[in-house]
């Protein structure tokens, strides 16, 4: 009894799903593999929408123009404005908004934060609780949770965080800014300034295991 009760909802599930799937190819939405791509009812798409395999939408995804959504992607409450591309391997948690021409690349998860015009997360990034602003390039973990509450990083245009990094929040870093990959940051940036925190290398010369 419940092996059948399991596969009729399977098969209902797949029926919804089918109808969805032609409902967005009959509205202009390029699939790529529609059997493997999941939506949700509410899910909304512009013009020239390219969807990759194995992807999967959830509830209240706004799609503009333009947009592009790469392979193994999952959406859910965001916004995602023209021109903009996400994935492969992208996690967007509820109220990610991306602004025109923003990327977010492979492994990238954002939460609550928005991404503003023609800046990138290009890969091994968590954005949360954080704005991002105009025209930067961003490689960083932003530490959000102090273990009581949510805490913001302001992160301003023209910037640049170096990969494997980290932002520990309340942060500004101010524009036209650079932080040098593996620091971790703590303090306010100001603008036209490069903050760094790494240990001095070592190394001795012909060196033998004891």
């Amino acid at each position: 009894m419940r092996t059948n009760l399991k596969l009729k909802k399977a098969i209902k599930l797949r029926s919804e799903q089918d109808n969805l799937r032609i409902k967005a190819l009959n509205q202009g939405v390029e699939l790529i593999a529609p059997e493997t791509i999941f939506l949700s009812k509410d899910t909304t798409f512009g013009k020239n929408v390219k969807i990759e395999p194995y992807v999967v939408i959830g509830s209240k995804v706004k799609i503009g123009n333009n947009v592009t959504i790469k392979s193994f992607s999952h959406l859910e409450g965001a916004k995602l404005e023209k021109n903009v591309t996400v994935g492969p391997y992208a996690r967007i948690r509820p109220g990610s908004h991306f602004l025109p021409g923003s990327k977010v690349g492979n492994f990238v998860e954002t939460k609550n934060s928005k991404i503003k015009s023609k800046s990138k997360v290009n890969h091994l990034s968590y954005i949360g609780d954080t704005e991002i602003g105009e025209n930067s390039n961003i490689g960083t973990i932003t530490c959000n949770y102090d273990g009581i509450k949510k805490n913001k990083t302001k992160i301003k245009k023209n910037v640049f965080v170096g990969s494997n990094s980290s932002l520990v929040a309340p942060l500004i870093i101010e524009e036209n800014s650079i932080i040098g990959a593996g620091s971790v940051i703590t303090k306010n940036v100001k603008k036209n300034s490069l903050a760094l925190t790494r240990s001095s290398q070592i190394s001795k010369k012909n060196y033998k295991r004891r």
